[in-house]
């Protein structure tokens, strides 16, 4: 009995202190029940391992088993518009009601990538080919001259641009390069004097949308191939060689240009100014609102061509006169028949039988890749009630060169989307000194822009040619200068053409004031 106690209690310690005459008999008696002790120890011990917890012996810490992915962050912002594992997918248009090439027309405009840099294009045999496409258009053509610099000349650079032609179906027509001429490095009075040259409204566009549906025009587009090219230069301006066709060029050696190019702040008016004798040789007549629309009246046929820089829309209830205008225009210019209307301006066109679509789905898709916000939570708003914008001091401020540009951005694409309208307008009043709260709105903006797509604007078919206008206005809305803000939007047979949201110039002292 008393080996028992001692084993288990607390007076088995004294054993390692130098024993006495009298319990030496005693501590030999308990040492067998301690060698039957050691071997517990010992099948604990495996266990120990097993569970990951030999660091602990020599850090006396919790160690986590190892893990590849340790230490790395998630990729939560990527440029791709594809993230098969997105939180927050992107918003698809509604393809319920289209036909499948209105479905291949709208899918495949987003499938090709284009070239950044000119290594890149050459590198591919497509795009390599358009160049050289491109090249033999502009010898063919006389564009330039090869010449020695002039002491005291500067020429102007150049550059390719690239993009993809598609056909109806969707599929890929061609690939199209076209040389640039660096315009912003002229200098006025020297290489170019007069540049004005008028391009079409969208509102224009918009309200032949509205007579199309309602009467069931067809539209038509036209393409001009290197329209630039057919207008005369009668300055003195140098340019340099093509890169990747600069081989046969010797050092010192540069191109004079013989006609206009792309890109020249003179040729939009060169060309235009062709364009528009022959119209005139046709008998249509331009109209006083938007020189860019000509009109032909026969009896109560009517035939109506609209032009943005090389880009035409033909519509109308007089068949002869199309065909007749479209043969005298390709006998006139080097010209392309694109068919029915597809794309224009970065706007997609989807026509029905009694209905015509448009939206800027592309265009939405490419600024939230440039932007990196492909994979951000949508919002449900453009932007916060009472939202209370202004100038504050002593804030931090933004990137204004980043925030000008997505503001720019943003405004060409309310050219389709009248419910960002009062957003945008808000925003670009502060692009002189943006502030973080200012990107913030920007931002949210684009965040508004994922979750909706695929909106735009429809055009239906409501039997009249009626003109309607509403407006209405706030009062004071402005916390920094106490101005209000007027708002109105016009219809054409019934579908929204025009709309505008602008800050009034005076600060009204009531609201009545602020609506009159």
């Amino acid at each position: 009995m008393s080996c028992d106690f001692e084993t288990t209690g607390e007076h088995t310690e004294p054993t390692t202190t130098e024993p006495t005459e009298h319990v030496e008999p005693d501590v030999e008696h308990v040492e067998p029940d301690v060698e039957h002790v050691e071997p517990v120890v010992e099948e604990v011990e495996p266990v120990i391992e097993h569970v990951g917890l030999g660091a602990a012996e020599t850090t006396g810490r919790y160690s986590l088993p190892p893990r590849e992915n340790r230490g790395v962050p998630p990729k939560r912002y990527s440029p791709e518009k594809v993230t098969p594992r997105s939180r927050y997918p992107v918003a698809n248009i509604a393809t319920g009601n289209l036909s499948k090439e209105a479905k291949a027309y709208t899918a495949a405009l987003c499938s090709e990538q284009m070239p950044s840099t000119t290594q890149e294009a050459l590198s591919s045999e497509e795009w390599k080919n358009a160049m050289e496409t491109e090249m033999e258009a502009l010898k063919k053509n006389n564009t330039w001259e090869k010449c020695t610099l002039p002491p005291g000349k500067k020429p102007v650079g150049c550059r390719w641009v690239f993009s993809v032609k598609h056909r109806p179906d969707g599929t890929i027509e061609r690939y199209k390069a076209r040389l640039v001429a660096k315009g912003y490095t002229q200098t006025y009075g020297i290489d170019y004097s007069e540049t004005f040259s008028p391009v079409a409204k969208i509102d224009t566009i918009r309200v032949l949308f509205s007579i199309a549906a309602n009467k069931g025009w067809l539209l038509h587009q036209f393409d001009v191939k290197n329209a630039f090219l057919h207008g005369e230069l009668n300055e003195e301006v140098y340019m340099d060689a093509p890169p990747g066709f600069n081989e046969n060029f010797k050092a010192g050696e540069t191109c004079r240009l013989k006609k206009s190019l792309y890109g020249l702040k003179q040729s939009p008016r060169a060309w235009f100014g062709r364009f528009t004798l022959a119209m005139k040789k046709y008998g249509f007549k331009q109209s006083n609102s938007d020189h860019t629309l000509f009109l032909k009246r026969r009896g109560s046929l009517v035939t109506c061509l609209t032009i943005y820089v090389d880009d035409m829309i033909l519509t109308g209830n007089d068949e002869e006169e199309m065909s007749m205008l479209r043969d005298k225009l390709f006998s006139e210019f080097e010209m392309k028949d694109l068919g029915r209307l597809k794309y224009f301006l970065g706007i997609e066109v989807l026509r029905s039988k009694q209905e015509i679509f448009i939206c800027q789905r592309k265009y939405v898709l490419d600024l939230l890749a440039e932007t990196g916000m492909i994979e951000c939570r949508p919002a449900d708003t453009p932007m916060m009630v009472n939202h209370g914008l202004h100038m504050e001091d002593g804030t931090d401020l933004a990137d204004k060169e980043r925030y000008q540009r997505m503001v720019g951005k943003l405004i060409y694409l309310s050219h389709t989307r009248p419910d960002i309208a009062y957003a945008v307008g808000v925003v670009s009043q502060f692009m002189h000194q943006p502030q973080a709260s200012h990107m913030e709105a920007v931002l949210r903006i684009i965040r508004y822009l994922k979750g909706t797509a695929g909106h735009g604007i429809l055009f239906k078919s409501n039997g009249h040619l009626e003109i309607q206008a509403y407006a209405d206005a706030d009062w004071a809305g402005d916390k920094g200068m106490r101005r209000s803000t007027s708002g109105y939007f016009t219809m054409v047979g019934g579908n929204l053409v025009t709309w505008r949201s602008k800050k009034q110039k005076v600060v009204a002292l009531s609201s009545a004031e602020a609506e009159f």
